[in-house]
């Protein structure tokens, strides 16, 4: 068989279609790049000239840019064939066609089957461009979520408020502090409040900082307030610069309970309330666990 005649053809039929304004040219760039992949395996195996391994590819590299495309470079043909290795497994086989070949792209570095399922998933409930989904990687969000969570999203079931805070929450220290207080804490927060809510999960809007509340007559002020559409419910956020201690969901239950008294409306959801403290204490979070109070801590990067 003359594997470089059926890559290059395949090729030639994709750079034809994709000057077809359709909506299926994703799918079937797709399909020319998995079937691609798949020869450049089978090439390999088979080839019977004495060249092999990453010498073969390169060679269909430099006759394919001459004849096609510069674009079909030697890193491009790999990425072609891991990505048909990749996909081949039966767990993701029907996952290959939802994205683009730029998501799929960044998906490539990642060896976790489960991790990849994750992210595609994400993708598609978010509409996440590559670029977002790049940074999503990098900032390693999977490893940041709870098996709970992780489970839910690979699984498509339906998840709570919960799930998607991560642990820690990576907050941006344009200020390079090397310690912080509460208050440098909040407005660095502040200063990237779309950041901080994704990093909380979806669905969330802001209300206000230093919301004002009146407990007889002293004033008390909420760090941030937000309100989360998907889940439609007001949440309550404090922070703290040192370990969680028991204090502190007794001070966020309080601010619930006001808000939930005074401001929901009957149809929204109970309040719901997120400490983020530096460290986190295993038996606070243990003996005085609230189903409505959830804790985790924050990292400057």
């Amino acid at each position: 068989m003359n594997y470089y005649n059926k890559i290059k053809n395949e090729l030639i039929d994709n750079e034809i279609y994709k000057r077809v304004k359709d909506y299926s040219k994703n799918r079937y760039e797709l399909e020319r790049y998995y079937n691609v992949g798949k020869l450049l395996v089978e090439a390999q195996g088979n080839e019977t000239r004495a060249k092999y391994g990453d010498e073969l590819i390169k060679e269909y590299s430099r006759k394919l840019m001459l004849e096609i495309d510069k674009k079909y470079s030697y890193r491009n043909l790999m990425h072609m064939r891991k990505y048909y290795l990749l996909f081949k497994n039966e767990k993701l086989n029907a996952l290959r066609s939802q994205l683009t070949w730029t998501h799929y792209r960044e998906l490539l570095t990642i060896n976790n089957t489960y991790k990849i399922i994750y992210y595609i998933n994400l993708c598609k409930h978010n509409n996440l461009s590559y670029r977002e989904l790049h940074n999503k990687i990098k900032s390693n969000e999977y490893e940041r979520l709870g098996n709970n969570a992780k489970t839910k999203i690979i699984e498509s079931n339906e998840h709570n408020i919960s799930d998607f805070i991560k642990h820690p929450i990576l907050i941006k220290n344009k200020c390079n502090y090397t310690s912080i207080s509460e208050k440098a804490l909040k407005q660095l927060i502040l200063e990237d409040i779309p950041n901080f809510m994704k990093e909380l999960g979806e669905g969330y809007a802001f209300i206000d900082s230093e919301y004002k509340i009146k407990l007889g007559d002293r004033y008390n002020y909420i760090d941030i307030l937000l309100f989360n559409i998907k889940f439609n419910c007001y949440v309550v956020v404090e922070l703290k610069a040192t370990e969680l201690k028991k204090e502190h969901e007794g001070q966020i239950k309080l601010y619930m309970n006001y808000i939930d008294e005074n401001i929901k409306n009957i149809y929204q959801n109970k309040t719901v309330g997120i400490i983020i403290c530096k460290y986190n204490n295993q038996f606070v979070v243990k003996y005085c666990s609230n189903q409505r109070v959830y804790s985790t801590t924050y990292e400057l990067v």
